[in-house]
Parts: C-alpha cells; structure tokens; sequence
C-alpha cells in the first residue's frame, strides 16, 4: 500500500511517500509566504524521483487543520483533487496530533501553535497518544492550568511561546504518523474541510 501524506497548516510543506512501512520520500521544508507556489511543483517532483504515478497511491492522508487558514486550505485543496479525479481514498488528521505522533519522548505531549492574542491551538495526549484534552482554540494560560497537571510532559512547538519551560521543536515521523492513521476511515473527497477549531476574522468582524 502507497500513501501520500500532505501537511502545509504551518509555513512548512510536511509531505511524504509511504509504501508500507518504507519511506519512499519525504519533505519538512520551511517556504514562508511562497508555501502556495512551491507544494504542487514539489509534490510532483517526489512522485518523478522515485518513479511513481499519482494514480499509484492507494490512499491521501491529508492535514485539515488547525494552523494557517490558507495554508491548511492549500493543502486540503491538492489532496481533494488528487482523490477525486484519481478516485483515491482520501482521509484527513489534525496537525496537533501529527505533532504529538512525532515525538520520541515517553512523556504527556503538549502540542502546541501561536494562534495570536494570548491564544493558541492545544491539546494534551498521554504517552500512547490518547487525548486527554482535544485539539481546541483555547487561552494560552487556559491551557498551561490544564498541563500543570502532568509532570512528565513535553510542550511541542515551532512557533515562538512565552513559555517558562523548555519547548521541543516540531520534526514530523512521517512513517509513524502514516502508520498510525492509515486505517481511519475514508472520507468522500466533497467531505473534506478544514477544521480551523476558530472563525476567521472576517468572520469574527461579523459578530
């Protein structure tokens, strides 16, 4: 079985080429503002590498959020077409969990994304990865009254975090993360949407 995972919620194009538990390719490069140009010619590029057709994947794994309203959606977007003109079974995971996947530590895992204004995007999952708090927009101090709880932890972040701990940065195991959630069941590729876990602001102006 061939998958191909997509993560762009943060300035970063997390993307890889699983075949069973190999991994055939993979990218965990920073883009910035030009994350939107580059994910479709990179994408392509792995695929030529290593002398695979988009049709040959047998399921997408897809990041929905929350993170980056554009970048999430840029992500969602490729992933949507890929299965629906290719008839690929398509599935979708939140980036916090991706995060918590991704560390090596036997500790809670408090993943961990600056939403701005005091806020952030957290959740709290124990050490084989259940959540003992879902992923939610939540205050920051919110959050950190709920990690107190848990001694043996570890907050997972790439963004900056007024913080008085220390802080592991965010390196995606794409290999665990696939295996991880390759069984969850597919979605119709319409279906899928992002989960941004907050309005937008031109939402919020609304209000």
């Amino acid at each position: 079985m061939r998958y191909l995972y997509i993560d762009t919620s943060s300035s970063y194009l997390n993307t890889a080429l699983v075949d069973d538990n190999n991994l055939l390719a993979s990218i965990n490069e920073e883009f910035g503002q030009s994350l939107s140009e580059v994910v479709v010619p990179k994408i392509v590029s792995m695929f030529q590498e290593n002398n695979i057709e988009p049709k040959d994947i047998d399921k997408i794994i897809v990041v929905n959020g929350p993170g980056s309203f554009t970048g999430i959606r840029i992500g969602i977007t490729i992933a949507k077409v890929y299965a629906w003109s290719l008839n690929i079974p398509i599935t979708t995971i939140d980036s916090l969990s991706a995060m918590a996947l991704s560390s090596k530590e036997n500790k809670i895992h408090i993943p961990m994304i600056n939403a701005r204004r005091g806020y952030v995007y957290g959740a709290i999952y124990d050490e084989d990865n259940r959540i003992l708090l879902k992923p939610q927009h939540i205050k920051q101090v919110d959050l950190e009254k709920e990690y107190q709880k848990y001694p043996n932890r570890e907050i997972i972040s790439n963004d900056e975090l007024e913080i008085n701990e220390q802080i592991k940065s965010y390196t995606p195991d794409f290999l665990k993360i696939v295996n991880f959630y390759k069984d969850k069941e597919n979605i119709n590729p319409h279906a899928v949407n992002p989960e941004y876990l907050k309005l937008t602001e031109a939402e919020e102006s609304k209000l």
